[in-house]
């Protein structure tokens, strides 16, 4: 089958057979990720960062991201 065909059979699947498709694209991808002392030092770091440092709310970080100034350069 070539990708072309497979990307219109994929086209075709329902909203909860896309969802089985993209759960199994996952674990395929995350079978190639090795982990390593920096991966699992950085995941750490995340954790203890959400758990002890503040967070704000979803519609907080929007009204403080209209007030951004995004330039390109």
């Amino acid at each position: 089958m070539s990708f072309t065909q497979l990307i219109e059979e994929i086209e075709k699947l329902s909203p909860e057979e896309l969802e089985l498709v993209q759960a199994k694209l996952d674990a395929l991808q995350n079978e190639h990720i090795e982990e390593t002392p920096e991966m699992l030092a950085a995941i750490d770091e995340g954790l203890r960062s959400l758990r002890d440092e503040p967070t704000i709310t979803l519609e907080e970080l929007e009204r403080e991201m209209k007030t951004w100034n995004f330039k390109s350069s």
